[in-house]
């Protein structure tokens, strides 16, 4: 397909202002974060100890209702109220605290208040939604689980494609693409890219699906599109336990926010191994500022992913610190692509 110039960046807000909404009402009924503030600022340690809160909810709650504009960091770095927060707090007379309760027993609200004070389901024998939990079976390994996201992501990721392909580097080399999904993204830049090579590495019964993306996008007519069957190499595996082949470009898409920190630094040593020397380490997602404030569009899509995984939304500044960690040189440049995703890079050195 030709390269998108049509934003579709509002239908996926509106979708994820959802999560959004019930942040606050939880943050106002369940979750007392108003209350916590009304009498002065404290730091995002102390805010989190006060609600019970563990690290990786902190990181949803607090940067969503900065995004909101209900809090801000202070000169001295802590968190505090500003003057539209006031107006949910019992010492501003007249407030919103009833009006926003009219939703505070919504199955929505009250579901995400459980998995902010647990830090995600109280029961996960059976996996966290589609991410893979301890020994338990990978959910994606159930053909009708992965078949049924797999596809849910397809036009997503087909929009996206062609733009992705066009900002990462060109090359006549190896394109490693991990968790790759439908494979859109490796089809479109080895299409870019006539003399490349791709391997697309998932789950068994994603690849099923992708194989059959494949068999439409080498059928569409497209020039030189039927060759890029030959180029391509899928392989099943499980990247958390298994080697990666070696590779000149490394392509992580919506990846890391899937998992938490601790697994997203393990990861990013591994992508660093798999590199070829000279080799780049691409990851398109979207990010929170690094003053962990907003945007709105990230934080709404933290407090989804909160609930479907073991990740959120991270800062550009925390995956360059992984980056450094795992002896790699992040680049500085942000690039912009659609649906408020950007890429980032680093690069291993000779």
């Amino acid at each position: 397909m030709p390269t998108p110039s049509l934003d579709l960046a509002p239908i996926t807000r509106h979708l994820r202002a959802m999560a959004g909404s019930r942040i606050l009402i939880a943050a106002v009924h369940h979750i007392p974060v108003f209350e916590a503030l009304q009498n002065g600022p404290l730091s995002f340690t102390d805010l989190a100890q006060q609600l019970g809160l563990k690290e990786r909810p902190a990181m949803v709650v607090f940067p969503a209702l900065c995004a909101m504009e209900m809090l801000a960091y202070n000169s001295e770095g802590n968190l505090t109220l500003t003057p539209l927060g006031q107006y949910l707090t019992q010492n501003q007379q007249p407030n919103l605290i009833g009006y926003t309760g009219l939703e505070k027993n919504d199955p929505g609200v009250l579901a995400l208040t459980q998995f902010l004070r647990h830090d995600g389901p109280t029961d996960t024998t059976h996996g966290v939604t589609y991410v893979k939990d301890g020994d338990a079976p990978s959910p994606m390994d159930d053909p009708e689980a992965a078949r049924f996201l797999t596809l849910a992501l397809a036009g997503r990721a087909e929009y996206l494609a062609p733009v992705v392909a066009e900002k990462l580097t060109q090359s006549n080399g190896h394109l490693l693409d991990v968790a790759a999904g439908t494979g859109f993204y490796t089809y479109e830049w080895l299409l870019a890219n006539p003399e490349a090579t791709a391997t697309v590495f998932d789950r068994p019964e994603v690849l099923k699906v992708a194989q059959e993306l494949l068999n439409t996008f080498c059928q569409s007519g497209r020039n030189n599109a039927a060759g890029v069957r030959e180029r391509v190499k899928f392989m099943a595996g499980d990247m958390l336990h298994d080697e990666l082949p070696q590779t000149d470009l490394l392509l992580a898409a919506s990846l890391f926010h899937d998992w938490p920190t601790e697994t997203c630094i393990s990861l990013t040593q591994k992508f660093a191994k798999a590199l070829k020397p000279g080799g780049e380490l691409w990851v398109h997602d979207a990010f929170l500022n690094d003053t962990l404030d907003g945007p709105l569009a990230a934080t709404d899509y933290s407090v989804m992913l909160f609930t479907g995984t073991k990740g959120r939304i991270y800062s550009r500044q925390e995956h360059r610190a992984w980056f450094t960690q795992a002896v790699l040189i992040p680049a500085r440049e942000n690039i912009p692509t659609l649906l408020d995703y950007n890429l980032i890079s680093a690069r291993k050195p000779e």
